[in-house]
């Protein structure tokens, strides 16, 4: 399947949605926001939520400090 993810073209196994998608990128779905297709996706959708080939994905990281 490929996908841009924050701009990157890349290619990754098909995946059923986007909690697979975090999970497989190695990130902890606790500290990220997503946006597939423009659209803000919240946390509680991304077992819901379906990853297509050619979705454009961006990924935000939250950063803790003080």
């Amino acid at each position: 399947m490929n996908l841009t993810i924050n701009g990157e073209a890349r290619t990754l196994p098909p995946l059923p949605h986007l909690a697979a998608l975090v999970s497989e990128l190695g990130l902890d779905p606790r500290k990220v926001a997503v946006e597939r297709n423009l659209e803000i996706v919240p946390r509680s959708a991304y077992d819901r939520t379906p990853v297509a080939d050619g979705d454009r994905i961006e990924i935000v990281h939250f950063i803790g400090g003080g």
